[in-house]
């Protein structure tokens, strides 16, 4: 099949995928164009494109939003708008189309900076974001504008601008981009950059002799400035296959770097240990004696000072014009080796002088292999009176399900195969580690977001795996707890509270879990694929009470109930609640 062939039926599965999810009554209250939206923010989190991102659906006259994620280390608002057509073959989306919905999103930034969320309703997430917006409008100074759709776009558009101290650059993903993408076999788009074009001037290198390897080696002095740059227009993307990278996600700035930038700036090539990358490919010039460009930079070691440098310069507006970081730059030859074989070696060879935490929790991690295999053989029974079973099918890598329904040649075998896999019962990673927390009690993780949340698994799992027996009963409590999750966004749904749906489930079901954990019986969930009646009434009327809770924070607390519900300060005071059941 040819691309523009498999292209054509990407398109239809992305269309099915939103139409199914709208289908699904736990979805209840999304429109179609918010679901895409959630669908390309999962995919271009699992291709590490985006850190996170939320849903968050507003148009009015001249503005529109679809979603956003704010990078707290980068100081970064990443703002999505979507073009959803809903039609397949894709449609050319225009030039002029692309401008507009570009013209829409800054208009929203701009009305949010003037106070947009004063004429908004306050259960919304808009309003949680615009008046996000007009707190901080003053340190906001790197955005990121996403254009997401399901047609063709065929023209260039400038892809980033300065204005005054603000940085701005435009990303459009078409349903091209987006499937060249997932099907190249890469996790990644990987990063290409034109030291001439970019910053007018190649790299100066010293090149270590060839010693007929499958690596080349060289030396190099980056500018700070040209370091700052980078980091600015693709963030923590240039360090994703460092084994330490969402750990340094999470962490502060070094104290030393900012001080010797500040105070010193002329001694911090002598003061700190450089940084070590790798790239796939490098265009020499000069004689072998400079770098003009180069193909998928990565840096492995000295995250840490890449990002401080950018903190520093950010925050404290630091002059970088006599900062240089020496770099040691390692080109694996692909041809010859797999770069995704030697490079997370480099990486973790090249952090070893510190004690490391395996936080490279990939999907190819023996856990996540193991839920995989359970879920293709442990049926789960029927739950509507008939005699069909079915299994719950585990997204170990994002697009398996469809993969998997695709593979069945006949529309008779397709139906079969939805029929014992269906839709409703598809749950990804992000979703295993939503379920587990919550029911492990720290909801304002869940509040986070969903890779913030995966992540945050992630480093506990590191540390408990070995006492934690992954076995058929974890799974089915697993199962358990998703049904549980599921029934409770339909309960919640109904009640019609205006917003906050995601915060009200995971805070109830954290309330049960621990303080009445006797009414949730996770062996009965399982074996009826149901919830009970009474567990449906106190679902219902702890609810009403955690909605009251979370949308009134204490004085002196973030009056944002968004970022209220990410604080453990919100779930002591819900845990706090005495509500007789």
């Amino acid at each position: 099949m040819d691309e523009n062939a498999e292209l054509q039926q990407f398109s239809q599965d992305l269309l099915q995928e939103v139409i199914a999810n709208s289908d699904n009554e736990e979805d209840g209250g999304l429109f179609p164009e918010e679901i895409f939206t959630r669908i390309f923010i999962d995919y271009l989190c699992d291709a590490g494109e985006l850190e996170d991102g939320e849903v968050c659906h507003h148009q009015s006259r001249g503005v529109k939003v679809n979603g956003y994620n704010y990078h707290e280390v980068e100081g970064r608002l990443d703002l999505f708008v979507s073009i959803f057509n809903q039609k397949t073959p894709p449609v050319t989306i225009s030039k002029n189309d692309v401008d507009t919905a570009l013209k829409r999103l800054k208009g929203f930034l701009e009305q949010s900076s003037k106070g947009l969320y004063k004429s908004l309703e306050e259960a919304s997430p808009a309003y949680d974001l615009a008046q996000w917006i007009y707190k901080h409008k003053n340190q906001l100074s790197n955005f990121r504008l996403f254009v997401f759709t399901d047609g063709l776009v065929t023209t260039q558009l400038k892809e980033s601008a300065v204005i005054g101290e603000r940085i701005f650059s435009i990303n459009v993903w078409d349903i091209r981009r987006l499937y060249r993408c997932v099907t190249s076999g890469k996790k990644r788009e990987a990063i290409e950059i034109d030291f001439e074009a970019q910053f007018g001037k190649a790299i100066p290198c010293l090149r270590v002799p060839e010693a007929n390897s499958d690596y080349d080696c060289c030396m190099l002095i980056i500018p700070g400035e040209i370091l700052r740059n980078l980091y600015a227009d693709y963030g923590s993307r240039l360090l994703e296959r460092n084994v330490r990278s969402f750990l340094q996600a999470r962490g502060k700035v070094n104290k030393g770097i900012r001080k010797t930038i500040i105070e010193e700036p002329e001694r911090f090539l002598a003061y700190n240990n450089g940084i070590s990358a790798t790239a796939e490919s490098v265009r020499f010039v000069d004689n072998g004696h400079a770098i003009a460009s180069i193909k998928d930079l990565q840096i492995v070691n000295g995250g840490q000072t890449t990002a401080s440098i950018y903190q520093t310069a950010r925050k404290d507006k630091a002059d970088l014009s006599k900062v240089y970081v020496q770099a040691k730059l390692t080109i694996v030859k692909s041809d010859q080796i797999d770069i995704d074989a030697i490079v997370p070696l480099i990486s973790r060879y090249a952090n070893s002088q510190n004690k490391v935490n395996e936080a490279d929790f990939s999907a190819n991690e023996p856990f996540h292999i193991q839920i995989e295999e359970f879920s293709r053989t442990i049926w789960a029974s029927a739950s509507d009176g008939s005699q069909r079973q079915t299994h719950w099918f585990y997204e170990r890598a994002r697009g398996q399900y469809l993969e998997a329904k695709n593979k069945e040649t006949t529309t008779a075998r397709k139906r079969i195969f939805e029929e014992t896999y269906p839709k409703n019962q598809v749950f990804t990673k992000t979703d295993l580690a939503k379920f587990q927390h919550t029911f492990e009690q720290i909801p304002h993780f869940v509040s986070r977001g969903a890779q913030k949340n995966f992540a945050e698994f992630t480093a506990q799992w590191t540390g408990k795996k070995d006492t934690t027996i992954v076995d058929s009963d974890y799974f089915k409590h697993l199962i358990a707890k998703a049904i549980l999750f599921k029934a409770t966004e339909k309960i919640v749904q109904q009640q019609k509270f205006g917003g906050y749906r995601a915060n009200i489930v995971t805070y109830t079901l954290a309330y049960l879990s621990a303080s009445s954990p006797q009414y949730i019986d996770l062996d009965y969930i399982w074996k009826h694929q149901i919830l009970p009646n009474t567990l449906q009434e106190v679902i219902k009327k702890v609810s009403f009470k955690v909605y009251e809770s979370i949308t009134s924070p204490p004085e002196g607390k973030s009056k944002n109930v968004t970022e209220w519900c990410k604080q453990v300060d919100c779930w002591n005071k819900v845990k706090s609640l005495d509500i007789k059941l």
